[in-house]
């Protein structure tokens, strides 16, 4: 349930002298004593108020400004003027946020606020890495001290409501939008997006640093088929009850603001037009509080889908359907007066949105002050405080995953004579700021070089040929250099000559994110080449990956002797890259999506369903390809160390349906690291065939060299069930493996029978 504050005096008195409701209704006087103030305000409102509160328009003009005089955004002024605007998204600053908001307050009939909207996805001024690298760093605390971060800033800059967190389960690293969210794991996702939650909304949502979060994108939007963003999704009860649906419940669980829905169709029903999923899923049987906002023109969007015939039809679709409010589609603010009066929407769907809406922005304290997010002094202080540099720095160190290191070549000697950095994102100092970077300043990242430059360390620098060949943008396709060879030969020849060489290749920041979905998860343009060339004229090769997906590194590891999944780490990049590459930080972190070999094996993960004929087997018939092993290149839970943990005397005791793991984790390595111990299970035989391994807990512990220490994990009925195919969730006694390890493929486990 969210935790409200009680409506201000003054807006109780305006509601006292609204008396024509009260006659209207033939209420008693103890009656509307006893209502909820928000109650009251909704029985005052007319339709087309209520409908205002449904509605939510993109910033359209500058507020501090004249007024707009004619065209879509006079309509729009008009609109916001008469109250029938009940929320605005991207727009920002204090002097914007409130001079809005004095629209809404003092010249609407009723005075009620609005609650201003933003993509808050991995900080706002200062930027942590992206979401999918946090995640990486299989640390709770820390990545919901980054959620705060975030909530920090943007409530300084009138921001009360972000977008985020992305909870959708995807396995398809082709989808753009793997960055976003939390990898492949229904339970770490759900862990990860509680966190979040918890980091944006704080214990008290009323708090002007606090700003109300969005589960997203309800649902199915992460298994969009071919990994192409928008895509439909087709998946069967037993995928969407145990792996899709758990990040959003544990969401509702923690209290979450708002959920948005989904652009795609699943199962053949647009999401924003969806009842079971909105009415009987959701609001029914999960009991959400909060209200459904939609996509972007997601309602309008039903048309194209063949779902609804006109923008009207796709009104009422949706409102039936339970989205609570419609973004930028016009849907609802256009038709749904007239479908109310005759009686394809029904009031009592209308009334339910409208009281949803009023209390969040009751629980945000915007009824008792408005202004509460438009504070000047936070505003100059806030989003540039020292400390959050500090506090970004420390959630990419721990989000980069060593994949390889042979011949222990990492760490580097800060002394060391003659390193040689070459790529072109090594000099990157906005790439790395990833794609959501809204309330963020180009140029701001601190780069590869630079990071080597705090440390005073001495390189030579070649950038090679440049990755993209036109400036990138937030709304167009990147464009990548595959013919511009400058560079090239004398990165090479700087190479031949080196001790050691970074290579610092990847992805651009705007090639991964919304609608960005690729074919080819190589290196994009001439990188490719450039890393073969090198390697052929020396073999002292450390490859720093800067990417928003996993990439296919199947060459890089046949061949190169050190791979760093470095992502894209926000604004204090290059800086956590130097801590890592020169040891000054042992890396942890463990990747939150499987690795392919080839973009062949897209969709590969962990946690898949044996088949009949798993092999393998010296005959063709069985489950596998003929040219690829059906193995990953690295892993889910995969990262390695420059320290050395052995796991032994690993055991699993049963008492009643309650099952006791322990492990010893050794550090027999010769420096101080971060071990991530992870705990899997199978139920070997169910009524619904189970995947061969789940995830069911992990802990992040630290161990000096030479240090052990007994890990133990507890799991009852709820952590072995599952649902089945009618969405029930079921316990079945029978065999179950009970897996730990360092990752999902190296793993010791103990068989025992639960009755």
């Amino acid at each position: 349930m969210i935790k409200v504050k009680k409506v201000s005096f003054c807006l109780i008195m305006l509601l006292a002298t609204i008396s024509c409701h009260k006659q209207t209704q033939n209420l008693s006087e103890s009656e509307v004593i006893t209502k909820e103030p928000m109650v009251k305000l909704l029985e005052s409102m007319t339709l087309e108020e209520k409908i205002g509160q449904m509605t939510q328009y993109n910033g359209f003009w500058d507020s501090t400004g004249p007024a707009p005089k004619d065209g879509d955004a006079k309509e729009k002024y008009d609109h916001l003027r008469s109250g029938r605007v009940g929320s605005m998204l991207n727009v920002s600053g204090v002097k914007e946020v409130r001079k809005l908001q004095e629209i809404a307050v003092n010249e609407t009939r009723l005075g009620i606020p609005i609650i201003f909207g933003l993509d808050v996805i991995h900080g706002h001024k200062t930027l942590a890495p992206i979401p999918l690298a946090e995640v990486a760093s299989w640390d709770l605390e820390a990545i919901e001290q980054s959620a705060r971060m975030g909530a920090e800033e943007a409530s300084a800059r009138g921001i009360n409501w972000t977008f985020a967190p992305m909870v959708d389960i995807s396995r398809d690293a082709r989808w753009g939008r793997v960055m976003e969210g939390a990898g492949e794991d229904p339970y770490l996702g759900s862990l990860v997006g509680q966190a979040r939650v918890r980091g944006f909304q704080g214990t008290d949502l009323s708090k002007n640093n606090t700003i109300a979060a969005t589960a997203k994108h309800f649902a199915g939007y992460g298994f969009a088929e071919s990994g192409r963003d928008y895509n439909a999704a087709d998946v069967g009860t037993v995928t969407l009850f145990n792996t899709i649906l758990p990040p959003f419940k544990a969401c509702v669980d923690e209290n979450v603001a708002t959920v948005m829905n989904a652009f795609n169709t699943l199962n053949g029903i647009p999401a924003t037009g969806d009842e079971y999923l909105q009415r009987d899923i959701l609001k029914g049987e999960w009991g959400f509080e909060g209200f459904i906002i939609s996509d972007w023109g997601s309602g309008a969007e039903m048309i194209a889908h063949g779902f609804a015939k006109d923008l009207e039809h796709a009104a009422i679709l949706a409102a039936n359907a339970g989205s609570d409010m419609d973004m930028e589609s016009y849907a609802f603010v256009k038709h749904l007066a007239t479908a109310v009066d005759s009686g394809k929407v029904d009031m009592k769907h209308i009334d339910d949105s409208v009281l949803r809406i009023l209390k969040i922005k009751e629980a945000l304290g915007l009824f008792e002050d408005p202004y509460r997010y438009c504070d000047t002094e936070r505003e100059k202080t806030i989003p540039y405080h020292k400390d959050h540099a500090t506090l970004v720095r420390n959630m990419a160190k721990k989000s980069i995953v060593l994949l390889k290191n042979n011949e222990e070549i990492l760490p580097l000697s800060k002394d060391q004579k003659n390193i040689v950095v070459i790529g072109d994102l090594a000099q990157e100092k906005t790439s790395p700021l990833g794609s959501w970077r809204i309330g963020s300043d180009d140029g701001t990242a601190i780069s590869v070089l630079e990071g080597f430059e705090e440390k005073g360390v001495k390189y030579k620098y070649k950038s090679g040929p440049a990755l993209i060949s036109q400036p990138a943008s937030f709304i167009n396709e990147v464009k990548i250099n595959s013919d511009d060879r400058s560079g090239f030969d004398a990165a090479v020849k700087a190479a031949k000559k080196a001790d050691v060489v970074v290579m610092v290749l990847g992805e651009h920041g705007f090639q991964s994110g919304e609608g960005r979905s690729r074919t080819d998860l190589g290196f994009p343009g001439l990188q490719q080449e450039l890393l073969e060339a090198v390697k052929a004229v020396n073999d002292q090769i450390v490859l720093v990956v800067m990417s928003g997906r996993p990439l296919v590194l199947t060459w890089a590891e046949e061949n190169v002797p050190a791979i760093v999944q470095a992502w894209q780490l926000g604004t204090e990049s290059g800086n956590a890259i130097a801590d890592v590459l020169f040891g000054d930080y042992n890396p942890s972190g463990k990747l939150p999506m499987t690795f392919p070999r080839d973009v062949g094996q897209v969709p590969i993960y962990y946690n898949k369903l044996n088949t009949g004929r798993p092999g393998p087997s010296d005959l063709v018939f069985w489950s596998h390809y003929i040219d690829e092993s059906n193995d990953p290149l690295y892993p889910f839970g995969y990262g390695l160390s420059y320290t050395e943990f052995k796991y032994t005397a690993m055991k699993a005791v049963a008492t009643g349906k309650q099952v006791e793991v322990e492990v010893t984790v050794a550090n027999v390595g010769e420096r101080s690291g971060e071990e991530v111990v992870q705990l899997y299970i199978q139920d070997k035989v169910a009524s619904v065939s189970r995947p061969i391994k789940e995830l069911k807990g992990f802990q992040k512990i630290v161990l000096n060299a030479g240090e052990s220490k007994v890990v133990r994990f507890t799991l009852d009925e709820e952590d072995l069930g599952f649902f089945n195919t009618r969405g029930e969730f079921v316990f079945e006694s029978g065999e179950f493996a009970f897996m730990v390890g360092p990752n999902s493929t190296d793993l010791t486990t103990a068989i025992i029978e639960l009755k």
